[in-house]
């Protein structure tokens, strides 16, 4: 993701709520709040010399870039966690209240005269629990982020703004003492059988609307329901919910994915599933971390879900937060948990619900009508009461790595709520991240092994095919710099498409070419604003000049008709997404079309969630015969009819100047093959064993070869080696402090200068900078960057010394200074 200056956060509904701030206030959940008084938006007169006997002082961290809370006046009802609105100068903004003082106690004021210190101006209603808030200090100190602008992230936007908020009717039982003697009405049959009906009904089935009710007691209209209200046994009563436009159709959909679950009964555990179960759920109700390592197919969901169904039984209070990487929330992965727990409630969060829908799940969560969360990064945040258990599948996906301000990982603040909740976290993955693979085999975190596919199915053969060999096999009329599928993987497209299965290939790029290069002097065009190639996309027309887009800053142009240095001609260099969807249809011309028999699946098809979720459901349903695409196809996908997976090209991650570049190649190769192959085999009929064709220029790579042989644990301990001979995470601790601005000098003078105080910080032994240097991209949307690179033996030490940068306010995050604790890209 493009890297762009923090920004204080701000919230679209401050206006509107400063407007209503006379009226009584309404909670997050529907709670009545006392409303404050209306304050101005900056009171120039005095506050009282004293402290009134409903005010108490707090200190409330500040929604900006402050390291330090600022200390006001809030009623005495107050807790710690609430969402306030609070003067500051002559604006408003929004905070977190983090501590209040008891009755007059006025230490908080650190000084400072009682009639400076001035009152909030309003309770937004929105909180975080002690639990949360709990974590929001430590992924403040830890990651070295304010602590408001942390807090801030960990609600919604939806949810600080109120989005979907209603006041509507429903109907309540008549209380017994006011209610009349039923058996003395006069009522017709449906009435009275409505009444017995609603009797029946469980207690938390009321409050509810009239249309809800009627569903619920299957009548055929409400009559039967205001002829109650009229007799006097039911009445209506205002409630604020939070109600989502889609509410109607997403039940549905709902209700239809349960029914599609539960037509497939559960598969019983095999015996390395039934093992793991077991281990994880003896640390029910006390803090552990376990990794389940299973091979692509080995049935590591079906032991989240058994795992969350034993431990959920333990503690029938408790919750589960279930974390998925976005690309991998497929409706295939929601459908099996829906279809499991159900009964329990069941909330999904993702970037594809309407902000009404988030937030009215969000809701869900908080008043424990959803026992079970499964969502993206943010679901470690889902406002449960209680949480007996964690999953964080995939977990060495570095979407769960926040890009921006607070720059938190999202498995180490699972594991750290985990220990605040006393609950066991289980990580899942085929390919651990080598940090969580270091401190399983060293014994710190327990360790569960799935060895073999459930179904049954064999592993998919893998081919390492040299491109440039390859390309020698065709004629030479056939022959092009600009081909990107060579005849083996061609060929094995033909045979399987004949065969009727189905195939997946992998372009890590998308565009038509990564580069546009003159072929005399190769000149490159690059952004005028970044320091990246501009990447070139089809043209809008046959004909028309190629367009080039920025990756990073998205500006556009068209491509030059001849080199402006030496007038050469101009060749488009390396493969895209829309390269390799042209190429196919040129292929097997009538048989591949785009959008009929084969997708295209990238960030510029994919314009969103629903779009991503109906075309892995149409290639699911067998509609489409191929998925051409980015690593949004490379997880999630269980589809048995994939019986070939081709790699485009493996050259692209290993050419990215990072450490982590083999770890990351070695991944996603064996991600994206684990798709093929995954039926089970047929009783009676010759098993057929996936194929997985690998591209490459480098087919030595030791990350391809070691990924073509399925050699997660010799990969591991060649990487891991490697790490410790040049001290680099997981053998060391690192930080990364990049500091950017639109003048060249200042980025590097600051960087220089906080470089310099981290080499005299001498009361920390071990301590490595490296630094100050241009980053990889030294320059994005206009601006300079310099990097400093910091190691230390052990987080401790790392935090040691951020932390007295920090204290001197020599290290700040703001705008112009990025500060990245684990960092796991260092473009």
């Amino acid at each position: 993701m493009p890297e762009r200056p923090e920004e204080p956060a701000s919230d679209p509904g401050a206006h509107q709520k400063r407007v209503k701030r006379s009226k009584t206030a309404q909670g997050l959940f529907g709670q009545t709040i006392r409303p404050d008084p209306a304050a101005p938006a900056a009171p120039r007169d005095p506050a009282p010399a004293t402290l009134a006997d409903n005010e108490r002082l707090a200190r409330i961290a500040i929604e900006r870039s402050l390291d330090e809370p600022l200390t006001y006046r809030v009623p005495a009802e107050a807790v710690p966690g609430e969402r306030v609105e609070v003067p500051i100068g002559r604006k408003h903004a929004f905070g977190l209240v983090i501590e209040i003082a008891e009755g007059g106690d006025t230490s908080f004021a650190a000084g400072l005269d009682l009639t400076r210190i001035r009152p909030i101006a309003a309770r937004t209603g929105a909180a975080l629990s002690p639990t949360l808030l709990e974590l929001a200090k430590w992924i403040s100190g830890y990651y070295l982020a304010p602590l408001g602008m942390t807090a801030a992230s960990m609600l919604p936007a939806a949810v600080k703004r109120d989005v979907g908020k209603r006041t509507r009717e429903e109907l309540v039982l008549t209380p017994t003492e006011e209610r009349p003697d039923a058996g003395s009405l006069q009522m017709t049959p449906g009435v009275r059988s409505a009444w017995a009906s609603l009797l029946a009904l469980d207690a938390d089935a009321l409050p509810a609307p009239a249309k809800a009710l009627r569903r619920t007691l299957e009548l055929a209209s409400v009559r039967p329901l205001n002829a109650l209200l009229e007799l006097g046994l039911l009445r209506k009563v205002e409630r604020t919910v939070v109600v989502a436009r889609d509410e109607q159709a997403w039940e549905s959909l709902k209700a239809a994915t349960v029914r599609t679950g539960r037509a497939h009964a559960p598969p019983e555990p095999n015996e390395e599933q039934a093992a793991s179960i077991d281990a994880i759920v003896r640390d029910a109700g006390r803090f552990a971390v376990h990794l389940v390592h299973g091979i692509t197919g080995s049935g590591k969901t079906e032991v989240y879900l058994r795992t969350i169904e034993r431990a959920l039984a333990v503690d029938p209070a408790g919750g589960a937060i279930v974390m998925v990487p976005e690309i991998a929330l497929t409706p295939q992965t929601s459908e099996r948990f829906l279809a499991r727990f159900d009964h329990l409630g069941v909330a999904v969060l993702h970037s594809g619900l309407t902000a009404s829908r988030r937030h009215s799940e969000w809701a869900r969560v908080a008043r424990g009508e959803a026992r079970v969360v499964v969502g993206a990064r943010s679901a470690v945040f889902a406002p449960m009461a209680r949480t007996a258990i964690i999953v964080i599948d995939e977990e060495h996906d570095g979407s769960y790595k926040q890009d921006q301000l607070p720059r938190y990982h999202a498995r180490a603040v699972a594991i750290k709520r985990a220990q605040l909740e006393s609950c066991p976290v289980v990580l899942g993955s085929a390919t651990p991240a080598l940090e969580t693979w270091s401190l399983a085999s060293s014994g710190r975190i327990r360790l569960h092994t799935l060895s073999r596919r459930a179904t049954g199915a064999e592993l998919p053969t893998v081919r390492v095919v040299d491109l440039s060999v390859d390309r020698r096999r065709l004629p030479r009329e056939r022959r092009s710099p600009e081909r990107s599928i060579g005849p083996t993987l061609e060929g094995a497209i033909r045979e399987t498409l004949d065969r009727g299965a189905q195939v997946i290939l992998l372009v890590d790029r998308r565009g038509l070419a990564s580069a546009v290069r003159c072929s005399k002097c190769d000149w490159t065009l690059r952004c005028d604003s970044c320091d990246a190639a501009m990447i070139a996309h089809r043209a809008v027309r046959p004909g028309a000049r190629t367009p080039l887009r920025c990756h990073h800053c998205l500006a556009e142009r068209l491509t030059p008709v001849a080199c402006p240095t030496c007038g050469g001609a101009l060749a488009r260099i390396g493969v895209g997404t829309q390269r390799a969807e042209d190429e196919l249809e040129r292929l097997f011309p009538g048989e591949l079309i785009s959008g009929e028999s084969f997708a295209r699946v990238d960030a510029d098809t994919m314009r969103s969630a629903r779009d991503y979720f109906e075309t892995l459901g149409r290639f699911a349903r067998g509609e489409l015969r191929l998925l051409v695409g980015t690593q949004m196809i490379a997880k999630g996908l269980d589809v048995p009819g994939v019986e070939l997976v081709g790699v485009v090209s493996a050259d692209t991650a290993l050419a990215i100047p990072d450490f982590r570049a083999h770890e990351r190649a070695f991944q996603l190769v064996s991600q994206v093959a684990g798709r093929a192959g995954r039926a089970a085999p047929t009783p009676g009929q010759a098993t057929r064993r996936g194929l997985v064709i690998v591209q490459t220029l480098d087919p030595d790579a030791m990350p391809i070869q070691l990924a073509a042989r399925h050699d997660y644990l010799g990969f591991a301990r060649a990487e891991l080696s490697d790490r410790q001979r040049y001290s680099l995470p997981p053998a060391t601790r690192m930080a990364r402090v990049v500091c950017r601005d639109v003048d060249e000098g200042k980025a590097e003078r600051s960087a220089r200068s906080l470089a310099e105080a981290l080499r005299r910080e001498r009361t920390v032994p071990g301590l490595r900078v490296l630094g100050p240097s241009p980053c990889p991209l030294a320059r994005l949307h206009d601006h300079y960057r310099f990097e400093v690179q910091i190691y230390a033996p052990d987080p401790v030490r790392l935090q040691a010394a951020l932390g007295a940068l920090r204290g001197r306010g020599e290290l700040l995050s703001d705008a112009s200074t990025a500060v990245d604790v684990d960092p796991l890209s260092l473009l």
